[in-house]
């Protein structure tokens, strides 16, 4: 039988750059505690940074707290501007780790009047990665993270934004996690159009005990959650492995990390399948094209055309 997978088996990260969104908690946090034990340059992109110099502070290794807010377009483009002024070997990133997200929160929009789930755990990673593309390192890779209830979800490519449908949170959390999934395949689509050896991989955690949950603004609800997360969640750590996995295995681009145990919950992690609207390579592009036009952001233009 083969041997589970453990962050034992991450190799030696010495003379990596990887950079973590949401690294202030979760599994952005044990994300970057595991890469920087093992000698990688970890920057924590966070939009709170006295909390992400306060988790800095207790990690080991080399790390950096460094300010962005995937709910603002201008924040994205601030990063990438600040991070491009670096010297040349101090810019290249070996890993980019899309981790950061909100969850079932109460409608709002972002600053650019995006709904808040799918402007920030989607259309600002788009923006973000497409902005740091070019300082990607040749073999770098880029993870995104989603979770099983893309399996849920439904992209409404004329309603992206909830500014016709009757809000529904799960819905809107569904939707921007199956969009995350087609980024992920669009983006390695490019790339692999170009010759790159870069890749695009994605990951799920299952379900693991975070700040995510209790963010409903039901108290019944929240409650209910923190419950839930007691009993049957895993870790943050251990929700954190299959991202470990997708960061520093060898895998082919394009795969799916998640946990190996009964229903993908909970268990060491391996390659995982996902639904056949995630695997929808039409979908993917009208997807990305949307997204470049709501954000003004695109990446390897030559290479869309199929």
């Amino acid at each position: 039988m083969t041997t589970p997978w453990s962050a034992a088996q991450i190799p030696d990260q010495s003379g990596r750059t990887v950079v973590i969104t949401g690294a202030s908690s979760g599994l952005g946090v044990e994300t970057a505690r595991e890469l920087a034990a093992r000698g990688a340059r970890v920057v924590l992109a966070v939009r709170d940074t006295a909390k992400g110099e306060r988790v800095a502070a207790g990690l080991p290794g080399t790390t950096e707290v460094r300010r962005l807010d995937l709910a603002d377009l201008a924040s994205t483009a601030d990063f990438a501007q600040e991070w491009g002024q670096q010297d040349e070997a101090q810019r290249r990133i070996d890993v980019l780790v899309a981790n950061a997200g909100i969850m079932l929160v109460p409608f709002s929009r972002t600053a650019d009047g995006f709904e808040s789930q799918v402007g920030t755990n989607h259309l600002g990673h788009h923006a973000l990665v497409c902005r740091l593309l070019p300082h990607l390192a040749p073999d770098g890779r880029v993870v995104v993270l989603s979770s099983l209830v893309h399996k849920a979800g439904r992209v409404d490519l004329d309603d992206l934004n909830w500014e016709r449908r009757p809000y529904r949170a799960q819905a809107a959390y569904a939707q921007s996690k199956l969009a995350n999934l087609l980024f992920a395949l669009e983006l390695q689509r490019r790339l692999t159009a170009t010759g790159s050896l870069q890749r695009v991989l994605a990951a799920h955690p299952g379900w693991a005990a975070t700040n995510l949950q209790g963010r409903s603004g039901n108290p019944l609800g929240d409650r209910l959650a923190g419950v839930g997360n007691r009993l049957f969640a895993q870790s943050a750590a251990a929700g954190a492995l299959p991202t470990l996995l997708a960061a520093t295995a060898d895998l082919p681009g394009g795969s799916f990390t998640g946990p190996s145990g009964p229903g993908e919950v909970r268990g060491a992690p391996r390659l995982v399948g996902r639904t056949a609207l995630a695997s929808d390579l039409d979908l993917a592009a009208d997807l990305w094209a949307l997204s470049a036009r709501l954000t003004g952001v695109d990446a390897l233009e030559r290479a869309a055309a199929r």
